[in-house]
């Protein structure tokens, strides 16, 4: 195969590289082939390995530190300043890195499904099926538009190269994902895990759009058919399951991850879904499955040696093994992706101690309480470093990509609640029966039909009982549901372990909430002891 490069603006040049623009899917993948980076597996999806790193780094991101917007971002743990002379000292470094290559590989295209709030986003890569992976979840410009495209963000992917001395730039290992608001530019050094390419731009959207007066939320979404409010968000950490419940066959895809909620209802941010692929089977997950064919990227999956089948089974490289691919795969998507206000918000919550509620319905105090927690467990592989559930406190169930405090996110949750009416759940995806190690996780059949039930408004009015420690309403019987798994501590063999196991828990959750400046009857809805 011979490339030509193509026409690219003189802000993206770098030195003497070719920069082929946009290339298709087909071209894509045959380069990456070609280039040894990755496999056809037999479904016809490009099986990528993603190195070291095969979950994101949270612990090397960074943000440039400056003064337009210094006071607005929630600073710490999540959000680590870095100074702009860093950032220019890295910036040199990538270009003097990219521009040594023989070939570059750019991606042009949208964030955001709403016209009125897109963004445009270019995506550098040094290699082929990082452009193929920007081209799976980004959404997809026209011809016409492509020809006086210019971006308004900006990634620059050198997943090859390494930081000798990281000291000198103000990081801590020899990789960093290092973003600035205000240049509107993103480095990705050193790390191959594409993930790092999605998220750094939901990070922009999630500082660009509430000045918007736009909501950004960490959730997947659907809508039913034939109602145009009947649309559902599933909030929620990496492996909850957002990208499962929301695919459903007798509902309408609209994405898996990202969305924005305006006055004009609910867009998603992205083209595309990035789905686990562990234990994936074409039984339990058929949306999923069947959307896995050429045109898709595989991350870090088994594939046999002989047939190339993929095993699914398989984490012998990590528990984070990944399938990205164009919302449209998904035969029941809805295109574009935009629907009306939702009239349920459910919270996913994968509980590693076992104690909280399958399923539980929330007044507007809870639902501010609970999402500024943002309890959950982190699963493992979707972090470097963790390798079994560990509990967790993400706030806004998407801490990790927040960049502004977390009150300004809970207020506009809440203000768009009690202005659509929309009802609010807690589920739990976690174990049951014990914690982590001694339970095991609930059932997906037993999840779908609590999810069923809060869809189809059988649980609305539903007779409930109040957990006497969290003060959730949890249902007293659902369709399809034993109703001995309703009551947590049912299923414990040993009651007085639960007991003890529950309050550790609502302890957690009280040292928790001291980091917020809640309203006292916020702060009241939360665990009773």
């Amino acid at each position: 195969m011979t490339l030509t490069a193509t026409c690219c603006d003189a802000s993206l040049a770098f030195g003497s590289a070719k920069i082929h623009q946009n290339l298709s899917a087909a071209t894509l993948i045959e380069l990456a082939i070609r280039r040894g980076e990755g496999l056809l597996a037999s479904n016809g999806a490009l099986m990528c390995d993603t190195g070291e790193r095969t979950g994101r780094s949270p612990s090397d991101k960074f943000l440039e530190d400056t003064a337009a917007i210094h006071d607005t971002i929630d600073w710490g743990k999540v959000n680590q300043p870095i100074s702009p002379a860093h950032f220019d000292a890295l910036a040199t470094l990538v270009n003097g890195y990219m521009s040594k290559k023989q070939d570059l590989f750019r991606f042009d295209g949208f964030a955001g499904a709403d016209p009125q709030y897109r963004l445009k986003v270019s995506v550098v890569t040094e290699e082929a099926w990082h452009s193929l992976f920007a081209k799976t979840l980004f959404i997809n410009a026209d011809a016409a538009t492509l020809k006086n495209f210019q971006q308004d963000w900006t990634i620059i992917n050198a997943c090859n190269l390494t930081i000798d001395d990281p000291a000198r730039y103000g990081l801590k290992s020899k990789l960093a994902i290092v973003q600035s608001l205000e240049r509107r530019t993103v480095l990705i050094i050193g790390t191959r895990y594409a993930g790092e390419i999605k998220k750094s731009i939901f990070y922009a959207m999630n500082y660009d759009l509430p000045d918007m007066g736009v909501f950004p939320m960490h959730c997947s979404c659907n809508v039913g058919r034939t109602e145009a409010h009947d649309s559902a968000l599933f909030f929620g950490l990496s492996g909850t399951g957002k990208t499962t419940l929301s695919a459903d066959t007798t509902r309408d895809l609209v994405g898996d991850d990202e969305h924005g909620w305006s006055d004009r209802g609910i867009f998603n941010i992205e083209g595309g879904c990035y789905a686990k692929c562990i234990k994936l089977s074409k039984e339990g997950e058929p949306e999923i499955w069947n959307a896995i064919r050429f045109g898709s990227v595989l991350e870090n999956v088994t594939l046999d040696p002989v047939t190339r089948v993929p095993d699914y089974d398989s984490s012998a490289r990590t528990e984070n093994t990944r399938v990205t691919y164009p919302v449209q795969f998904v035969a029941n998507s809805r295109i574009p992706s935009i629907a009306g206000h939702p009239k349920n918000v459910v919270f996913l919550t994968a509980d590693a101690f076992g104690v909280l509620p399958p399923v539980s319905k929330l007044t507007p105090e809870q639902a501010m309480y609970y999402f500024l927690n943002g309890y959950t467990s982190k699963l493992a592989g979707t972090e470097a470093g963790v390798t079994e559930p560990q509990p967790n406190f993400s706030v806004c169930f998407g801490g990790p990509f927040m960049p502004r405090p977390p009150m300004v996110y809970a207020r506009m949750l809440a203000d768009r609640i009690k202005k659509h009416g929309s009802n609010v759940w807690l589920l739990n995806t976690g174990w049951t029966g014990g914690p982590y190690g001694t339970g095991s996780r609930f059932k997906l059949s037993y999840t779908r039909a609590m999810v069923k039930g809060i869809l189809d408004g059988s649980l609305r009015d539903a007779p409930t009982v109040t957990h006497p420690v969290f003060g959730l309403e949890m249902p007293t019987a659902v369709a399809g549901v034993p109703s001995e798994v309703l009551d947590p501590r049912n299923t414990w063999s040993d009651k007085a372990a639960y007991d003890t196991k529950a309050k550790e828990l609502a302890k957690k959750f009280r040292d928790n909430d001291t980091k917020f400046d809640m309203a006292p009857e916020v702060r009241a809805a939360g665990p009773r002891s």
